[in-house]
């Protein structure tokens, strides 16, 4: 017999009231407790749970006459129990519910911020009907927990089993303000300009210099943590900033970013952004909607 009908046999064979007196006792630590919960004698949880072990061959409890302990595997089978049962209590309440459920994205800051935001109202506008739930953070989503429909994440996950979609070809080149352009007009200007880099960017100046034949100086004067915050500072004329011009498009249309080098200094190209989804044979009826969209957008085919 495969592994995978061997799991499905195991399946047939393990109750779902037997899995509900599991995860009881294991959330709480004591058959009392459990029983009490479920409206049953403590005999009859420690039989369940005794039954439960001898039809997966598994030591679920450690037991003593005073208390009873989860083993390594029951707390790892316990955390696997949960994520099923809340799954279909999530199921019944969707199920029941009038209301279609939102989609729940999740994105990189940055991202969100620079080219999301501003955009986000024609999605809103075009598609009314479509609950819409933000997220924005480092983290990458968690999709186990169901917390997330999808997730805009900067930089290729490296191994992951959720599909991954490559978004836009960005260009990383030098940008400032109109008045710091004034004073560029060769590679060699920026020695004598504050260089802004974005600590988590995956390609800095040196990478660019390096690029562009060019000697990279020795001192950068300002580091941020976030592509946004490196933006509003070359803005603001703190500096030039070697940022992409996808999320830093809405500062060059408005005129407040240039990039002065561009006709004497070769891009840099890269893919920085993916979409990532779980695996899994429904979706939720507005995902393939946003996805359309959020491709439109970007102009990927």
């Amino acid at each position: 017999m495969s592994e995978l009908n061997s799991r499905i046999a195991l399946l047939r064979r393990v109750p779902l009231s037997s899995l509900r007196v599991f995860e009881a006792a294991g959330r709480s630590g004591s058959f009392i407790q459990a029983a009490q919960e479920l409206g049953l004698s403590p005999s009859a949880v420690s039989h369940s749970i005794r039954k439960l072990e001898g039809t997966i061959d598994l030591a679920l409890f450690e037991r003593t006459t005073r208390e009873v302990q989860l083993t390594a595997k029951g707390q790892l089978l316990l955390e696997h129990v949960q994520r099923g049962l809340d799954e279909m209590h999530r199921g019944f309440a969707l199920a029941h519910s009038n209301e279609p459920p939102p989609l729940r994205l999740h994105t990189a800051p940055s991202f969100a911020t620079q080219w999301l935001m501003p955009r986000l109202g024609r999605f809103v506008q075009a598609y009314p009907h479509i609950d819409l739930r933000f997220s924005a953070s480092t983290d990458y989503a968690k999709f186990d927990n169901d917390d997330f429909d999808l997730d805009i994440v900067y930089g290729e996950p490296r191994q992951t089993l959720h599909e991954k979609v490559p978004l836009a070809v960005e260009h990383l080149t030098p940008l400032c303000s109109p008045e710091v352009a004034e004073r560029i007009h060769s590679p060699q200007d920026l020695h004598g300009h504050t260089l802004i880099q974005c600590e988590v960017q995956m390609l800095q100046w040196k990478g660019w210099f390096e690029a562009n034949h060019l000697l990279p100086p020795h001192h950068y004067a300002l580091r941020f943590d976030r592509s946004a915050m490196a933006i509003a500072a070359a803005v603001n004329g703190m500096g030039v900033v070697l940022e992409s011009t996808l999320l830093a498009a809405g500062e060059l249309e408005k005129g407040t970013l240039v990039a002065p080098l561009r006709a004497l200094t070769h891009d840099i190209q890269y893919i920085g952004h993916y979409l990532v989804y779980p695996r899994r044979r429904t979706r939720h009826e507005a995902f393939e909607v946003f996805k359309k969209w959020l491709l439109d957008e970007l102009g990927v085919r």
